[in-house]
């Protein structure tokens, strides 16, 4: 791919956004690879935990707004914007673990990438902003809905409004990211976690995951009966059989997603 690495290993598929010249920025080409890179790991039953970072220190300053060649003017701005959200889209329906590993600056729709994967741990170098209003722009890449989610809403407004560009402590503060490690720590503690991941039952934690992803949108009612069915699902696969077997036989179980 012409924006993209993406490397797999054990199970974990690793998508580096590779810009390093414009802090990872991303353009047209990067939306286009970012959406058919998740849309393809989706459908990969080998491909358990994702984990998105940037290259050369960065993990990316946002949309590139340099100027996206005479293809991308040519396109009306709704359109271009549908396209962007695709991506945001494709990442926030990923049935699988997602953990962003940001290092240096994550502004912009670079911020609210990280914020849409489920998990983030951040070197104590990061950097956070919402600094579209900086630009004269409104949030986007889904931030308008992860955010408040996340950190509440007046929060999100201090945030999204005066576009500060805060720490990974202050950050850690907030709720904004799980985890401030050293930036010497940042490979193998992320390692850490995507194996853990990796090592866990595909189809339950599919299912957690979406569990999680709608509980501010269903009543207490339907979120039990979704569990419910949830619940159904997992007693009739192997990985659960497997799961309890292990738990008699005191070992640890050996999920396969079926």
């Amino acid at each position: 791919m012409e924006t993209l690495e993406v490397a797999r290993r054990e199970h974990v598929v690793t998508v580096t956004l590779n810009r390093p010249a414009k802090k990872n920025a991303a353009n047209a080409t990067m939306w286009s690879e970012l959406l058919e890179t998740f849309l393809e790991i989706r459908e990969r039953d080998d491909d358990r935990v994702v984990v998105i970072t940037g290259a050369g220190g960065n993990f990316c300053s946002g949309a590139d707004l340099s100027g996206g060649g005479a293809e991308e003017a040519r396109r009306h701005q709704l359109a271009v914007m549908r396209h962007i959200g695709d991506a945001a889209l494709a990442l926030h329906r990923m049935p699988k673990p997602t953990i962003a590993k940001v290092n240096g600056v994550a502004v912009g729709a670079g911020c609210n990438l990280a914020l849409g994967c489920d998990l983030i741990v951040a070197s104590d170098e990061a950097r956070f902003s919402e600094i579209f209003a900086r630009r004269g722009l409104t949030i986007d890449f889904g931030g308008s809905w992860i955010l408040p989610r996340i950190v509440g809403m007046h929060r999100a407004k201090e945030l999204a409004l005066l576009a500060d560009i805060i720490s990974a402590k202050e950050a850690e503060a907030m709720g904004l990211v799980n985890r401030v490690v050293s930036v010497g720590e940042l490979d193998a503690f992320v390692d850490d976690w995507a194996t853990r991941l990796a090592a866990g039952p595909p189809i339950a934690l599919a299912q957690t995951k979406r569990l999680l992803n709608n509980a501010f949108m269903v009543t207490m009612e339907q979120a039990l009966e979704d569990e419910g069915a949830a619940q159904t699902v997992n007693f009739g696969t192997q990985d659960t059989v497997e799961a309890m077997a292990a738990f008699i036989e005191k070992r640890d179980p050996k999920f396969k997603g079926a």
